[in-house]
Formats: structure tokens, C-alpha cells, sequence
């Protein structure tokens, strides 16, 4: 559940250090086209080894002066074998831009009964992730967690989005709380008619808030497992905007993006694949690059994909290393 944590604007601790200590372990970059890797290095003045930027708006403002840069976003995630990785996010001029909604401004609020359980269920799933229990199962249309404290709160969800149903999504369309909207785009997936919250979900995952947008994703994914295991769910996922989030600024978005759209493209669907080709070639290039192989994969896979390779070959060629082969593939594929 919890494979990673992104420190945003690097104010957690990891293994108890003050964010200020945080050293940058890996540093990767995402969107260069046309400025180059070794300006963006030397505009922020960071490199493995140093500590995270003292103030992550500040390293943006001077990444976003350079000329050609649109934005910046940086974001740090951790952990990969207890390292820290640091990733510049760039976009261009003219590059592909994943556009968010307005933050609503309405007064509507969810029930406390929800909020309380939710909060509940937040201290039962941070308690397991430190003893290192993060799995869960999705096979259901909604998360359920290996730890037994956690699921047993879950369970109460159901009941709760079923009486709750139309204050739930009144929630996660208009509340102007963004806590309150993701705390709604969790829960609402435990709805028992699945079908008739797939639109309310996909709207969410363009909200103005990242919280929220990776609790739709979240959701989505679960319907998404459904969808594929039981046909007569009738639950339909557009690959559509998960296929505009690779193009995000924000990783956890991009990380989201991949990890659905392995499963939506479990079937090969062409019309998904050439949405794929025509859309976000670039950005899976980008990103099945990346040094820190549990986040290349992914897209490696996507790429492979998109090439028309088997599964086979895709993984032979992920255990050769070889991925400049797939990516090439998958180029001409799009020519």
C-alpha cells in the first residue's frame, strides 16, 4: 500500500532525521527536451550527496528563470533500499501539459461519522506500514489491507458510502476543503454500485490537490482490478486521463498514471495503445529511464507495450538491461 512517501516540500523525516538532514541519494529528471541535464544541475545546485534544497519553492523559483522552462517541481520520494531520490520535474515550452480544475468553493462537508472512521483508519494503516505490513488486496473494487486493524476498519466503509452516497460525492465535487475531497475520493470506492462512481472518480483526478488526486487514482485502480476480473461488474476505466498524467509535473501523479495503465493495458487494446503512442511516448521514454529500477519498470513495460512486443520478450529484455532496445522499438512503432 504504502511503497513509497514523497516528502513534500521536505518537511517529513525518514528514520527519524530532520528533513534538513535528508541527503539526496539519487537525482533524476523528467521532461528535458531541449534544456539540457547540466543546466538544470547547475541552476540548482545540487548533487548526490548534498542535502535536499533548504526550501523547495525557493530551487523551484530558480529552475523556473531559466529560459525555455515553463515550470518546475521537485519532489522528493523515499525509499528505495533507505535512499532518498530527489526528481526534477520540467516543463517546457510548448511540451504537453496536464491541466487541473479549479479548487471548488463550496461549504458542503462530509458526516462526522466518516471523518472519525477515516482518521481511524489513517493511524491503523500508518502503525502497519512501520512494521512493514503495506499489502492489500484490490479484488473487491476497494482497497483491503493484509493488516487486520486496518481492514477491519475498512470494512465499516461500505456501510458508510452506501447511506452516505450522495454527500460523499457533493463532497468530492464541491467541497473547497481539500482534505475533505480526498478524505471523500477514499472512501467512495466502498460504494456497493461501482459503476455509477467511475465519473465522479476520473473528474477527481484532475483536483487542484495532489492528496486528492492520488485517492482517486488509488480508487480507480481497485475498480480497474475489478473491471478486469469480473466483466459483469459493468465498471468501464477511460485510460484517458491516467495516459495526461504521465505528462504531469508531479511524479506521485505520473507514478499513479503507470501503475494504472498496466492494468488497463492488460488486453492490448490498439485504440488505448495508440493513445498512448500519441500522447505520452516522450514522458515513458523519460521515465523507463529513470536510475531507480521500481520506478522504471513500469513504464518499461508500458514502452514494450507500445512496440507490439510480447510479455516475454519485454521482461527478457527488462533482466538484459537492454532497455534502449524496447525504447527504440517503440519509437519506430510510432513512426
Amino acid at each position: 500500500m504504502f511503497l513509497c512517501r514523497t516528502l513534500s516540500g521536505f518537511v517529513l523525516a525518514v528514520a527519524s532525521l530532520p528533513a534538513q538532514d535528508l541527503r539526496v541519494d539519487v537525482l533524476d529528471f523528467y521532461g528535458l527536451r531541449k534544456v539540457s541535464e547540466s543546466q538544470i544541475r547547475k541552476t540548482l545546485g545540487v548533487r548526490e550527496g548534498d542535502r535536499l534544497p533548504p526550501s523547495k519553492g525557493d530551487a523551484e523559483a530558480k529552475l523556473d528563470q531559466i529560459p525555455g522552462v515553463v515550470e518546475s517541481h521537485l519532489e522528493a520520494v523515499c525509499c528505495d533500499s533507505g535512499r532518498t531520490i530527489l526528481y526534477v520535474g520540467i516543463e517546457e515550452r510548448g511540451a504537453p501539459h496536464f491541466d487541473l480544475r479549479e479548487s471548488p468553493e463550496g461549504e458542503v462537508v462530509l458526516q462526522e461519522e466518516i471523518v472519525s472512521t477515516y482518521n481511524r483508519f489513517l493511524e491503523a494503516a500508518q502503525t502497519a506500514s512501520r512494521r512493514g505490513v503495506t499489502d492489500e488486496d484490490l479484488t473487491h473494487g476497494h482497497p483491503l489491507m493484509a493488516d487486520g486493524a486496518g481492514r477491519a476498519i475498512q470494512e465499516m466503509f461500505p456501510a458508510l458510502a452506501d447511506t452516505q452516497l450522495a454527500n460523499i460525492r457533493d463532497v468530492l465535487r464541491n467541497s473547497s476543503d481539500e482534505a475533505q475531497r480526498a478524505m471523500a475520493a477514499y472512501v467512495l470506492v466502498y460504494a456497493s454500485r461501482k459503476s455509477d462512481i467511475v465519473n465522479d472518480l476520473q473528474l477527481a483526478l484532475k483536483d487542484a490537490d495532489a492528496g486528492v488526486r492520488n485517492n482517486a487514482a488509488r480508487s480507480l485502480l481497485a475498480l480497474s482490478v475489478l473491471a478486469k476480473l469480473d466483466p459483469a461488474s459493468e465498471v468501464r476505466i477511460s485510460p484517458t486521463w491516467f495516459i495526461e498524467m504521465l505528462n504531469s509535473l508531479s511524479w506521485s501523479d505520473r507514478n499513479r498514471g503507470l501503475r494504472a495503465l498496466q492494468t488497463l493495458t492488460d488486453s492490448r487494446d490498439p485504440l488505448v495503445l495508440d493513445q498512448l503512442r500519441a500522447r505520452a511516448l516522450d514522458a515513458l521514454v523519460d521515465m523507463a529511464r529513470w536510475k531507480t529500477l521500481s520506478h522504471a519498470l513500469p513504464a518499461f513495460i508500458l514502452l514494450g507495450r507500445v512496440a507490439g512486443m510480447p510479455e516475454p520478450e519485454i521482461q527478457s529484455a527488462w533482466s538484459r538491461g537492454d532497455r534502449d532496445a524496447v525504447i527504440a522499438a517503440a519509437k519506430k512503432k510510432a513512426r
